[in-house]
């Protein structure tokens, strides 16, 4: 079976690890966790970076850094991963989903302003496949109507809006290191504060609600509990983890980028018959090449071609489902219709794409989505 994803080891986790266990201490803010962030704010241009055990949990900080309170309203994608809606939903929030573009997966930006209220508090950027929204769009909405911007950049390390780091534009962004992203940890992630406003309650929040971090520098003489928080942080093995593939990013990124482009490149005979629909990244956006995908023309299409991918051995997978009609929120969403979201949910589908396939595997991956448009 070639598998729809194979997490990238470095070949130096073990020895990465083995060094951080020779502190004997493991928890807390380590010199290892503070090397992973420092090595992002200068690469990425990120004021402060935060790791984290989870890009879940960087949004759940959001929720409460942004001070999202019950009765606010958030504006995001119908089309995203659950946790997107779930951390303020947590807050008590109620969500206003917009559908995606015509030929994204990314929410229409166009569509946003109508949304907006005297109870809206935030706009939720998710960029799908590492490709960026419009922010020319965004930045001007929350310019106009005082709403913070959060970027759901779980996808999208190593991208970019006009040559500017994606997680770097709003004032909270929020990364994933899950085994399914091009650099990982297993299971981790950070948040970045890009609004200094917003600096002194994340470290709170951060630090499970107290005043650990201004205690450590030796601003305060005791750590008090000042407000909500979380346990957060990752252990020092996942971030020692973290830091041996951090240090590999531009070769993992060159491959995968090949390999992205030799998809299209395959493929793109099928779209000259309107087969399928080929990605679109717009000119203001970069190509992570997180996630290879295609939109075909029916929910019966797609899942006939998996299946028929996996009887040959091929691991191919759909992706998010529309939250707005999902079980849980269906009867708080109302009777507004997404159908681009819907169309993306029962329509795409995404190929294995990871840095260890070989071409050898991707030329017979190609064949064989071919010859199921032959037939």
């Amino acid at each position: 079976m070639i598998p729809f994803n194979k997490p990238y080891y470095s070949g130096k986790e073990k020895s990465y690890i083995a060094k951080a266990m020779e502190t004997k201490i493991l928890t807390g803010d380590m010199k290892m966790i503070r090397d992973c962030e420092s090595l992002l704010e200068k690469k990425y241009s990120f004021k402060k970076v935060f790791l984290t055990n989870s890009c879940t949990m960087a949004l759940e900080m959001a929720a409460l850094i942004a001070n999202i309170q019950p009765g606010d309203e958030i504006i995001l994608p119908s089309y995203t991963y659950v946790s997107t809606a779930n951390a303020f939903a947590l807050r008590g929030a109620k969500l206003i989903f917009v559908d995606s573009k015509m030929d994204h997966p990314n929410m229409d930006e166009k569509l946003i302003e109508s949304l907006i209220t005297d109870k809206t508090k935030a706009i939720v950027v998710l960029h799908y496949a590492g490709v960026a929204c419009d922010f020319s769009v965004i930045q001007n909405l929350s310019k106009k109507h005082n709403l913070f911007i959060i970027e759901d950049a779980a996808q999208c390390i190593d991208a970019y809006y006009t040559n500017i780091p994606l997680g770097t534009i709003g004032d909270i962004a929020c990364f994933s290191f899950h085994e399914t992203k091009n650099i990982h940890c297993g299971e981790g992630g950070f948040i970045a504060i890009n609004n200094p406003a917003l600096l002194a309650k994340s470290e709170i929040v951060r630090n499970k609600g107290t005043n650990r971090a201004a205690f450590t520098r030796g601003e305060v003489s005791k750590y008090e509990w000042m407000d909500l928080g979380f346990s957060s942080m990752p252990s020092a093995i996942s971030a020692a983890f973290l830091f041996s593939q951090l240090e590999k990013i531009e070769k993992v990124q060159k491959k995968r980028l090949k390999l992205w482009k030799n998809y299209f490149k395959k493929l793109k005979p099928l779209q000259k018959l309107k087969s399928i629909q080929l990605p679109i990244v717009p000119k203001f956006a970069s190509n992570n090449a997180h996630i290879f995908y295609f939109i075909c023309s029916s929910e019966k299409e797609r899942n006939n071609l998996i299946e028929f991918l996996d009887s040959n051995r091929i691991q191919a997978v759909f992706h998010y489902q529309s939250l707005h009609a999902s079980p849980y929120y269906k009867s708080k969403h109302g009777d507004r219709s997404l159908p681009n979201a819907d169309k993306y949910s029962q329509c795409l589908v995404r190929l294995p794409l990871y840095y260890d396939l070989q071409i050898e595997e991707q030329e017979f991956i190609c064949a064989k989505v071919i010859e199921f448009y032959s037939k």
